[in-house]
Order: C-alpha cells, then sequence, then structure tokens
C-alpha cells in the first residue's frame, strides 16, 4: 500500500470507526508496560510508540513519571483523538505525524515501542526500509508486538504478516538480541481473541 493510501485507510478509520470498539483497544497496555518496567529505563528516557494511533500506552508512562515521551502515528486524526482524551496532559507529549517508513529524527530513542504497527508491512521491501530506519535511528532498545502464527489474518481490513518469537528473533538478530519475550492472548471489545507475541530486544552495539 503506497504512503497516501495508507494514510487516507487510517485517517478514514480513526474519522469514521467507534473507537471504542476496534479490535486493537486496550484498556490497560499489561504487556508493553511489564517490558518497559523490566528495563529499568530512568524516568528522562527517551520513549517513542510507533503506530501509538489512539493507544493509551503515554498515558500509563505519564502516570509512572516519565517525561519524555513521544507517539508516531500516520494518521493525524489518530493523535488528534489522544491528544483530545489527555487534554492538558497533552503538551507534555511530541506527538509525529508520519508514515515510519519515511521516518528520520536527530534525536536519540532508548526505546522504541511498536505494538501492532510492523505487522501491516507485508512486503520485504517495506520491512527492508523499517530496520533501514532503525539503522539511521539506533534505539538502545526495542518493544515489538505483532501477531504471531496462531494470530488473526488482517486487521482493520488490511492483510497482515504474522510472526512466531523466532521470526522476531531473526528479523532483527543483524542488530538486536533478544532479551524477553511472551506469547498472549489480547481480548478485544468486542469478546474475540487475537494471539500476540511481543518480544524486547537490545541494541547489540
Amino acid at each position: 500500500m503506497s504512503n497516501s493510501s495508507s494514510q487516507l485507510h487510517w485517517e478514514n478509520v480513526y474519522t469514521t470507526k467507534d473507537l471504542s470498539k476496534v479490535s486493537w483497544v486496550q484498556e490497560k497496555p499489561t504487556s508493553s508496560l511489564e517490558l518497559i518496567d523490566y528495563l529499568n529505563l530512568s524516568k528522562s528516557a527517551p520513549i517513542i510508540d510507533i503506530a501509538g494511533g489512539n493507544a493509551n500506552l503515554v498515558d500509563y508512562l505519564l502516570s509512572a513519571s516519565f517525561t519524555n515521551l513521544s507517539v508516531l502515528d500516520i494518521s493525524a486524526k489518530a493523535l488528534e483523538v489522544s491528544k483530545e482524551r489527555l487534554g492538558n496532559k497533552a503538551e507534555q507529549i511530541n506527538w509525529i505525524v508520519s508514515n515510519v517508513l519515511n521516518f528520520s529524527s536527530e534525536k536519540t530513542y532508548e526505546v522504541w515501542h511498536d505494538r501492532a504497527g510492523f505487522h501491516f508491512l507485508t512486503q520485504e521491501k517495506e520491512i527492508k526500509q523499517y530496520l533501514e530506519v532503525l539503522d539511521k535511528i539506533k534505539p538502545s532498545y526495542l518493544i515489538i508486538g505483532t501477531f504471531s502464527e496462531n494470530g488473526p489474518e488482517k486487521c482493520s481490513g488490511l492483510p497482515i504478516k504474522k510472526y512466531s518469537i523466532k521470526d522476531l528473533t531473526e528479523t532483527y538478530a543483524s542488530s538486536y538480541q533478544l532479551l524477553k519475550s511472551s506469547n498472549i492472548n489480547h481480548r478485544t471489545p468486542t469478546g474475540g481473541e487475537q494471539n500476540f507475541n511481543f518480544c524486547c530486544f537490545k541494541r547489540k552495539d
């Protein structure tokens, strides 16, 4: 999917859908928070949430006194939803409207968090671009969550690429080593279940 098509798709989702019922909604992003806690970071550690959309990870990180937070999403509307939810607290977040494949930054991030963004990249050239972005930005840690090999074939009407923990480890092996992994069932707002793999990696150099 082209950059413009992808952006139009997600702008439409965030404009027309009941966002309390979309499948990716989590009341509390427990798996992500546990992995961030596992890293024992300083409260000033720069953390970026990739494809953060309307996810409330930043709400919990703010409550935990983290002070250097960024959220990136291709949809400006998605970020507006999060800003409205946070109210005045939104001023404490760096909001970035961008396709992750085009993202560049002089800022150094300690943690790159991506729950359910990476698995939308189904073409090898897209995956390569994503890894190239990481190689330029060089975050110290990656937290990646994707549909597992037992997960669904699509999300939000789009095809996805499913990963085992072994697949994820091999995908990032050139620059990152696996620290911790988990397999979890995410219960959707409509009562369904989606199986995810989460991996936490540390940069080798």
